[in-house]
């Protein structure tokens, strides 16, 4: 049951992107940024976390799940101190950023890029 309500969970996330890519003229960046915000902001009000014990990783691993992981790292980190508070979404982002950083390397490494013909 945890694997299908990580489907619903993430496909949900996804579908909404979806929608937004091709009903209006967002662009691409622009619905990281709404979904990222939308993860915090969510966080903020305590109601991302019902969502992400409901569909696992398929509420963590999409976007809205980076802003939560941010969100949550500032406010466990505020507990702290104010400097908690700044560097605790880094320290709980940092796996993923790591990750991201090394695979954008290596692919930059292995593939040629192209430019547009003008």
């Amino acid at each position: 049951m945890e694997y299908l309500w990580a489907f619903i969970i993430g496909g949900a996330i996804c579908v909404i992107g979806q929608i937004l890519m091709d009903t209006t003229t967002l662009t691409a960046p622009r619905i990281l940024v709404i979904f990222v915000v939308s993860g915090v902001i969510l966080q903020a009000f305590n109601l991302y976390e019902p969502i992400v014990e409901l569909g696992g990783n398929g509420a963590t691993v999409p976007l809205p799940g980076f802003g939560y992981s941010l969100a949550k790292g500032a406010m466990e980190g505020a507990k702290e101190g104010f400097l908690e508070a700044v560097t605790g979404p880094l320290k709980a982002t940092a796996a993923g950023i790591g990750i991201a950083l090394t695979f954008g390397y290596v692919a930059a490494l292995v593939f040629n890029p192209k430019s547009p013909k003008r």
